[in-house]
């Protein structure tokens, strides 16, 4: 099989952060959003390096000519080319940054030099870091007595080189923790102008060594592997694994560095030293002007708060004209499917038919799974209260959700103590699908609610993540879902469904068997799929050996994307886009065929290996045909889209889809909130409709119930059909009707 069609998973995963810095250029974004794209580039970057760089430096310590499937590089290859390709994007990322803060000078926002201080300035900062931080200032000077300090993963140091004033020769090397117990900046009184903390103990390091000459001053970050697993030896059944969690939490922060970063020219020497000391080699040790990190936006934010134009307009989640507001969501789901698609449409529809499972006499029990969620989650408050009502609540908490947990540790503690029975993943697969089932006994009568999910059941995400979501009361639906809790109670694995398709064996064959039957139909075949990721080599083959046979394929993949679309002879077929915009799309929807033999699923999975192999995860075709389209719709629209999109070219490469002239421009996300305003706008223009009928109907009866009692009132006779004499009139005696 030929490989000139892959691409390597951890360059394709760079390729789609360059996409999200490119979004901090783009002139039509508003200016601080541009600069919260900065922020994700560098957030993101963050844990690539944690995560991903960290688990190429342990496969290169353990075995240094194993090579990736695809393109055949072994790990220490794929390091070099990943720091080189960081190198490329870094001045990138200082020249976003620097362009978008001399755009905010206009709105009074001035991230200062501290070599440019007035003296004013600089008596008000001098004053401020003897004051507020010298105090609190931990210093530490490294010598022969005194090696180099842990460095915390991701906090931000200042390092000095110091020579006593007396002696010209011998230096030493001094470290100063800018840490979580400082502000993270200084604001000039009276202005918007600021420093951070870290340019403020470096400027001031001399009021901290005082008998020392300064000689040289840097500002540097360590980065550490983070891939934490569950086979490192603390693995044990007789131990509670929320507290084998908490353990390989600790351990994370104390791992081997995998990245090195400074800001600024530092001093060559200091640059040795540390990353001598910390064993990071030359080729991950990164320079730039910009900060380090940016958490310190927030609170520039706030200052600009009300500068509207510098921030996206606000966008409202909207109900579903599909659900009648004013009906129990139970009953409504019991007479036809509902789908909701975030953020467009808001979670609290959700939410509620959770409430009312939660009080509902007839509803016997609520399993859940459960990967991330809002810190202040109404779901779990659901949930609980549900328990406290005697229902029998079973939730599955995935404590192995990455950096997420710690807050499902306390979650799960939270969950037990209302009475909820908590279970966790299995102890080789994490439970990444989107399932709830509610069961309902209505006498002998069993029925099921069930709702699958492509993202997680979390409130604020859900405004922030494009995501589809489903709620059914079919049958088999129930009978699978209770399957694959029945089986995850006992830590097995799901073989056989009826109509969900279950990873890790149920849903990686399925599809290869809807690829194949397309194949069958050549140049009339078509595939569509819109996911985060696509990795897995044997769907890639087969996506492949389609598109040789002539089937029309489409894809929206965001992220990584291992298969390179247009290579004449494999893939030519196939054209792949890339939507990076304003929300984070994250609904995964797949589409095998045409007209009466189309089917669609929506589902928790990408085409990853770890998705399809390694997690449980959850599928569901789309039964009714109004979703089904509607599914079809939104997966279209994303194709068209010449706004935000960008397609992979036969190298590759992404570049931005250029409109035809004349050609109306389309951000999908954006025509989706329009639509959905349009329709929860005519859905209330109905409502209101009824309404007035109703009220009209109700006040009719009213009047006719006033006259009835009226003194005066003459009850009517129904009229009279003569049957020979049409002509002949009769006549009523009137008799008065007394109150």
């Amino acid at each position: 099989m030929s490989g000139k069609f892959y691409d390597n998973r951890e360059l394709s995963w760079l390729k789609f952060n360059a996409r999200v810095l490119e979004e901090a250029f783009d002139e039509d974004t508003p200016l601080f959003e541009r600069l919260r794209f900065v922020q994700i580039f560098c957030s993101n970057l963050d844990e690539f390096f944690m995560i991903r760089v960290g688990s190429l430096h342990d496969k290169m310590l353990f075995d240094s000519k194993d090579t990736e499937n695809k393109t055949n590089m072994t790990a220490k290859e794929q390091l070099v080319e990943i720091a080189k390709q960081v190198k490329k994007l870094l001045p990138v990322k200082d020249k976003a940054y620097s362009e978008i803060m001399a755009g905010l000078k206009d709105y009074g926002i001035e991230h200062i030099d501290p070599n440019a201080l007035s003296p004013e300035e600089d008596a008000f900062f001098r004053a401020f870091f003897a004051r507020e931080i010298q105090p609190l200032l931990f210093t530490g000077v490294v010598d022969k007595k005194h090696p180099v300090p842990f460095l915390k993963n991701g906090e931000v140091y200042v390092g000095v080189t110091i020579r006593k004033k007396d002696d010209a020769g011998k230096t030493t090397f001094g470290i100063l923790p800018a840490s979580e117990n400082f502000p993270r900046q200084v604001w000039l009184p009276g202005t918007g102008k600021f420093l951070l903390t870290e340019e403020l103990i470096s400027h001031y390091a001399e009021l901290v060594f005082k008998n020392f000459e300064i000689v040289s001053r840097c500002i540097f970050r360590v980065t550490r592997n983070a891939d934490i697993t569950m086979d490192e030896g603390l693995y044990d059944h007789d131990v509670d694994f929320r507290d084998i969690m908490s353990e390989l939490v600790k351990k994370r922060k104390k791992l081997q560095p995998v990245r090195l970063e400074f800001q600024g020219t530092p001093d060559d020497s200091i640059v040795a030293l540390i990353s001598k000391t910390l064993k990071v080699k030359d080729n991950f040790v990164f320079t730039q002007t910009a900060p380090l990190t940016m958490d310190f936006l927030s609170a520039v934010e706030r200052r600009l708060e009300k500068q509207s134009e510098l921030f996206f307009s606000q966008l409202t989640p909207q109900k579903s004209p599909d659900i009648d507001q004013k009906r129990p969501m139970i009953e409504q789901i019991k007479q036809h499917d509902v789908m909701l698609n975030y953020p467009y449409e808001n979670i609290s529809q959700f939410i509620r038919l959770l409430d009312e499972a939660a009080d509902n006499p007839d509803v016997v029990s609520i399993k859940i799974t459960l990967y991330r969620v809002a810190r202040d989650s109404k779901i779990i408050s659901a949930l609980t209260r549900a328990a406290e009502n005697g229902k029998d609540v079973l939730a599955l908490v995935e404590l192995r959700a990455r950096f997420d947990e710690e807050n499902n540790i306390g979650w799960s503690k939270r969950l037990e103590e209302a009475g909820v029975t908590v279970i966790y993943g299995l102890e080789e697969l994490k439970v990444h699908s989107k399932l709830l089932l509610i069961t309902l006994r209505d006498g002998s009568d069993v029925s099921y609610i069930t709702q699958v999910g492509t993202g997680n059941y979390n409130e604020r995400t859900s405004r922030l993540y494009t995501d589809l979501t489903l709620m059914t009361a079919d049958r088999d639906f129930g009978s699978d879902a209770s399957v694959v809790f029945n089986a995850l109670a006992v830590g097995n694995t799901v073989e056989s469904t009826n109509k969900l398709l279950v990873a890790p064996k149920g849903l990686k064959s399925r599809i290869v068997e809807l690829i194949d039957n397309e194949i069958t139909y050549k140049n009339n075949g078509y595939i569509g799929i819109k996911m985060n990721s696509l990795t897995d080599k044997d769907i890639i083959e087969k996506l492949a050996e389609a598109s040789r046979a002539g089937v029309k394929i489409e894809l929206v993949v965001r992220g990584i994307c291992c298969l390179i679309a247009g290579v004449p002879g494999d893939t030519e077929n196939i054209r792949v886009i890339s939507i990076v915009g304003r929300f984070l799309e994250h609904s995964r929807i797949y589409i095998f065929g045409q007209g009466e033999r189309r089917r669609v699923y929506i589902s928790s999975a990408d085409f990853m290996t770890r998705n399809t192999e390694r997690r449980v995860e959850v599928a569901a075709p789309l039964l009714d045909k109004k979703l089904a389209d509607r599914a079809v719709e939104i997966f279209n629209t994303c194709l068209h889209d010449n706004v935000k999109a960008r397609e992979q070219d036969s190298e590759g490469n992404y570049h931005r889809v250029e409109r035809a002239e004349g050609e109306a421009p389309l951000n999908s996300q954006i025509y989706f909130y329009e639509q959905a305003y349009k329709a929860a706008e005519e859905a209330a223009k109905r409502e209101e409709e009824n309404h007035s009928q109703q009220h009209e109907e109700a006040e009719a009866a009213r009047r006719e119930a006033e006259t009835a009692l009226s003194p005066n009132y003459v009850q009517p006779l129904p009229p009279v059909q003569p049957a020979y004499e049409p002509r002949v009139t009769h006549r009523v005696k009137i008799r008065r009707v007394r109150r």
